[in-house]
């Protein structure tokens, strides 16, 4: 797996600029997820992770936090706040790795410099692909798109309120308002990008912003990714219209950028516009030990609390079980309401973890059941399958409450490691061939 990389800096005159290079792909690719920008915090969400994840899979990516956000320098003062700022930020982080002709990725409101860029250093650009770009976020005589004058003060006192808490989500990315996590880690995200009081300030620059003359100047082959988005659909589809040849793909769903609801799509887009290569969505096959659990008695206790209590309940089962699964190097698929499903590369692993989580949720008073089975499972975006899978439920089906029950795979792969097992017998899983031994984890002494 590609870790996340080091931060460095380049320099303008006393600034300083925070940068990350990750992968080693024949094509550079400059991305800036928008004119505020944290790389740090952007990490420290699965999804995100796993989207720069893909494009350094096939590139040299190259991200930065603009100076005034995040790890770098802040700006002198919000006067200097505009595109040529910008422009001066991508020259710098681009000269200190050496990179001569990248292609860029731009998102929303970094849309503008990159395509100022594009337009005024040719030269210094083999591609552009922008997600939701807009040349202008309010309405002119010649502009019938955006907010009014009239509107602009609401939607500033809105931002400054929002800014920084959960209650922006819902207006940015619709598809995650209900998921907890989700929510925490975009109010941590805004918070380490800039201040409610400095977004304000500097979202006013932006909203002055109007680079519609530069597009008909773009002759670098451009790749326009677009959405529903409110805010932002009509000023896609404009931009889209006036850079010529642009290749324009439109992807159904109502948050600002489709990185949480598309990774793999735009990935393969972006892909096949920079390298020339298409991506062949193969599934994907690899070996793994599945682990299912399933919290007993779930029904009854749901009764007995109370819809709020039990809610809360299981958000804190869900926390357990996430740091739980990541902590010995496992992935997290789902939770399933009642239970979760997990991966990990190796069955001591999983059974070490499975153990651990075990205990971490009866001190919450949650009893669980867990079943585990090795075998190859077949990668289907986040989520996994294949007859492994379908065995693993099977198995964990059969376990009594509190215990961890695992397949003679598992115990197999797992000899010489510490790991004690009492035989539970032949069992006939339902819907699976042929009969199975299945054995009780009994303890896992460190080797």
């Amino acid at each position: 797996m590609i870790l996340q990389p080091q931060t460095e800096y380049a320099r303008i005159g006393q600034d300083r600029i925070a940068y990350q290079v990750i992968g080693e792909g024949p094509t550079d690719l400059l991305f800036s997820v928008g004119w505020f920008n944290s790389l740090d915090a952007f990490w420290d969400y699965p999804d995100s992770a796993h989207f720069l994840r893909r494009l350094a899979g096939f590139s040299r990516l190259i991200g930065f936090d603009p100076r005034g956000s995040g790890a770098s320098d802040p700006l002198s003062s919000i006067e200097s706040f505009d595109w040529e700022t910008r422009v001066e930020d991508m020259i710098a982080v681009l000269d200190a790795v050496g990179s001569k002709r990248p292609a860029i990725l731009a998102f929303g409101d970094a849309c503008p410099a990159a395509m100022l860029f594009a337009a005024t250093q040719p030269e210094r650009v083999s591609a552009l692909i922008v997600v939701n770009p807009f040349s202008r976020m309010t309405r002119a005589d010649d502009y019938p798109f955006g907010m009014t004058a009239d509107e602009v003060p609401a939607f500033m006192n809105g931002l400054r309120a929002l800014w920084g808490t959960e209650g922006l989500a819902p207006f940015v990315y619709p598809s995650r308002a209900q998921d907890p996590r989700f929510l925490q880690w975009f109010a941590r995200y805004q918070r380490a990008l800039v201040s409610p009081r400095m977004i304000t300030e500097l979202f006013g620059r932006i909203l002055e912003l109007d680079v519609r003359q530069a597009l008909p100047l773009i002759r670098v082959p451009t790749l326009v990714l677009g959405t529903d988005y409110e805010l932002t659909a009509d000023h896609a589809r404009y931009t889209a219209e006036h850079i010529e040849g642009a290749r324009v793909v439109w992807l159904p769903t109502m948050d600002a950028t489709p990185v949480f609801t598309h990774v793999e799509e735009i990935s393969d887009l972006i892909q096949e516009f920079v390298t020339g290569i298409h991506r062949v969505a193969e599934p994907e096959r690899r070996l793994a030990t599945v682990l299912f659990t399933d919290i007993v008695g779930s029904t009854d206790r749901a009764a007995a609390l109370g819809d709020a209590r039990w809610r809360r309940l299981l958000d804190e089962h869900d926390e357990l079980v996430r740091d739980g699964v990541t902590r010995l190097g496992g992935k997290l698929v789902k939770t399933t309401g009642d239970g979760a499903l997990a991966t990990f590369e190796g069955p001591a692993r999983c059974i070490r973890a499975t153990m651990a989580l075990r205990e971490a949720l009866r001190a919450i008073d949650i009893d669980i059941r867990a079943g585990l089975h090795a075998g190859e499972i077949e990668m289907r975006g986040d989520d996994v399958g294949g007859m492994a899978v379908h065995i693993a439920a099977r198995v964990m089906a059969e376990a009594e409450p509190g215990e961890i029950l695992a397949s003679s795979t598992v115990k197999d792969l797992v000899v010489g490691s510490g790991m004690a097992f009492s035989d539970r017998g032949i069992r006939v899983l339902k819907g699976i061939p042929d009969e199975w031994r299945l054995y009780a984890v009994e303890e896992a002494r460190p080797r």
